[in-house]
């Protein structure tokens, strides 16, 4: 099955008391990788989310948002530094007997000091919330494989339309393979005709023609280049994970072509070569974003 790395998926839970929202998005990568944005109360199950997302993803860089709402989210304590309020007020008594200040200590200045008073807030984490978090987990990441699937249906097509393509062309260039050692040996017979003055040497002409014939010939490189055609054919119908197979067929095609249009000194076949080289680099772009 040929299932892109290119996704994004939304889940969401709810209970009485939270309200929690996932988002899972993945693009291109060489391997399975996670980056997990949440609150710090949920690190504990961190690896949980990630089991439960590798259950669906198996490459590709995975980012991972995790929000909370509600009002049980957090809780806030008041905390009074009594020890502290009882100095700072016999200070303010003493001081102003001292020096016959008047005014009264009033509440307003206690509370107004950041020292002696303030709020804390803790966050809650509980068993009903990790549920929610892992619930919400597990829908956005279900939504995100569908358009995975769905897109790679749409890649499969193409691959299969560029395949098409590939294989077309490689039928049109081996017809001129033959053609090539004739030519060479026409080009060698005219040339030694204008060297020698129309006396021809026909066993060295035949010695030189096998010899440009054992060079030239093509039949290993195409034979290869069929049987890693076949194969990214076959690749294609696989129900594992098959980008970085994909990929390294891609690349030993590529180089089945460039072998080609090195040995063979024509021009036909080297456009041919380059048609190919073309499909490929098409087909490398495309199986980069297969998982």
């Amino acid at each position: 099955m040929v299932i892109s790395m290119t996704g994004f998926g939304r889940g969401r839970s709810e209970s009485d008391s939270f309200s929690v929202n996932v988002e899972v998005k993945t693009v291109n990568h060489r391997f399975c990788e996670m980056n997990i944005r949440m609150p710090r109360r949920l690190l504990k199950i961190e690896d949980k989310i990630k089991k439960k997302l590798t259950q669906h993803i198996r490459r590709g860089r995975v980012e991972v948002y995790v929000s909370l709402e509600g009002d049980g989210v957090v809780t806030r304590t008041v905390h009074v530094d009594w020890k502290l309020i009882e100095e700072y007020y016999q200070f303010i008594k003493q001081a102003r007997e001292r020096y016959d200040i008047e005014g009264t200590v009033t509440l307003q200045d206690l509370l107004s000091r950041s020292e002696l008073l303030h709020i804390e807030e803790s966050e809650v984490g509980n068993e009903e919330l990790e549920n929610l978090v892992l619930n919400a987990a597990e829908d956005a990441v279900i939504l995100l494989k569908q358009m995975r699937v769905a897109e790679g249906e749409e890649l499969k097509k193409d691959l299969l339309t560029s395949i098409a393509h590939l294989e077309t062309t490689m039928i049109e260039l081996q017809k001129y393979a033959p053609h090539v050692v004739q030519s060479f040996k026409e080009r060698l017979t005219k040339r030694m005709q204008e060297f020698v003055n129309g006396q021809i040497d026909e066993a060295r002409i035949l010695i030189e023609a096998a010899v440009f014939a054992d060079k030239a010939d093509i039949n290993e490189e195409m034979t290869r280049l069929k049987s890693h055609t076949q194969q990214f054919k076959e690749a294609l119908k696989s129900q594992e994970p098959i980008g970085r197979k994909l990929d390294f067929l891609v690349q030993e095609m590529n180089r089945e072509a460039n072998t080609i249009g090195s040995k063979a000194n024509d021009s036909n076949i080297a456009k041919k070569v380059v048609e190919i080289k073309s499909i490929l680099e098409k087909l490398k772009e495309q199986v980069q974003n297969i998982e």
